[in-house]
């Protein structure tokens, strides 16, 4: 069993730890908080899941350099850099993480004090929040020219996503294929419009940029005032389109149903909702958007979703090898449900694309 203590010793703390105890449920790296002596610092250990990341030496290294980044802004505008950004502790010999005997590797930061956190966007007022505090960040970083290591090959990427779709349904492993001849022709029916906007992120026509990639609210820090203060859990940064970060909110946030819903009636897409994180959003980038990320910004959201529609009925067709699954058809339920949410998607497209550009002729006024 891993001595947590011991790992911890190894970084440069300011104070005598005094316990080392677990933080949430860690679905992808193990999380504890390091408590020390005489009410000093706390800080967040992680061992970092090098299944996942990969090489997680330089995705330490793009952490490092977001925070730089960011903490020279913050320190330029009067802020607080150690409240208003991650700050790595590195370990005793200067590195960026730790390597263990089990060649398990492990980080820590500075845990931020009296700091908001919520779960879900359960308002539109909430989910204006969580659009300031993505737009915020993506805002800070919109200058940081040093490029990123690609972590996480072809994440979000359609193309490299049909490559394996069509790999899969050409094995099809365990005889699902035919079953789910309907669900199939959901995703071939948008292959074509699915391809045009990846080409134009391939081509530079939709600009390259720092994004986050986890953009659930709880990966937002709020001080007690309730105002945004720094984005944290920056293990999936990457140079990509930003459209994939407000993309992905859109599916998560606008949900009314579970990503897993079994009542189909329960899904659909709260437009009010869209309206709250597209308006807190735009507020903090429509100064820096190009006018085609602008036209494609309701239409990320139908491309995450049917991504994620994609992945679960892949998953599906190929045994379920890739999410964990309650039940053999798990991966179907959550293909249909996320299927309804995307429809509702389309049936909106209209409104949520005159609501983007009329917000964003409203602020550039």
């Amino acid at each position: 069993m891993t001595n947590l203590y011991s790992i911890a010793q190894n970084f440069q703390l300011e104070a005598k730890i005094t316990s080392v105890k677990p933080l949430g449920e860690g679905f992808i790296n193990d999380t504890f908080i390091i408590e020390t002596e005489h009410d000093g610092p706390k800080y967040i250990l992680q061992r970092k899941n090098k299944n996942i990341f990969s090489p997680i030496p330089a995705m330490m290294e793009n952490i490092q350099k977001v925070c730089t980044h960011i903490k020279k802004k913050v320190i330029a505008a009067g802020g607080d850099p150690l409240r208003e950004a991650m700050t790595i502790i590195p370990s005793k010999d200067d590195q960026l993480y730790f390597l263990d005997e089990e060649e398990e590797y492990w980080a820590v930061c500075l845990f931020i004090e009296d700091t908001i956190a919520y779960e879900a966007a359960e308002t539109p007022e909430l989910a204006y929040a969580g659009g300031k505090g993505i737009g915020k960040f993506q805002s800070l970083v919109a200058d940081l020219k040093e490029p990123l290591v690609n972590i996480l090959p072809g994440f979000h990427d359609i193309r490299y996503r049909y490559k394996q779709w069509d790999k899969v349904l050409a094995k099809n492993p365990v005889g699902r294929k035919e079953k789910v001849s309907e669900e199939i022709s959901w995703i071939e029916s948008r292959k074509t419009e699915m391809l045009k906007f990846w080409e134009l992120v391939e081509n530079g026509a939709i600009p390259t940029r720092i994004s986050h990639n986890d953009t659930k609210i709880n990966n937002i820090l709020f001080d007690q005032q309730g105002e945004v203060l720094c984005v944290i859990d920056l293990d999936t940064v990457l140079s990509s389109t930003i459209l994939n970060d407000f993309g992905d909110a859109m599916r998560t946030y606008t949900n009314t149903g579970l990503e897993d819903d079994e009542n189909l009636d329960n899904v659909s897409m709260d437009m009010a909702v869209f309206k709250a994180f597209s308006k807190g959003y735009l507020e903090e980038t429509a100064s820096f958007l190009s006018p085609t990320e602008i036209d494609y910004l309701a239409f990320s959201a139908r491309y995450i979703t049917y991504e994620q529609v994609l992945r679960f009925l892949m998953d599906y067709i190929d045994g379920d090898n890739y999410y964990k699954t309650k039940s053999s058809g798990h991966n179907l339920v959550r293909t249909r449900a996320q299927y309804k949410l995307l429809q509702s998607m389309e049936e909106q497209i209209d409104e949520m694309d005159k609501f983007v550009k009329s917000c964003v002729a409203s602020l550039k006024k």
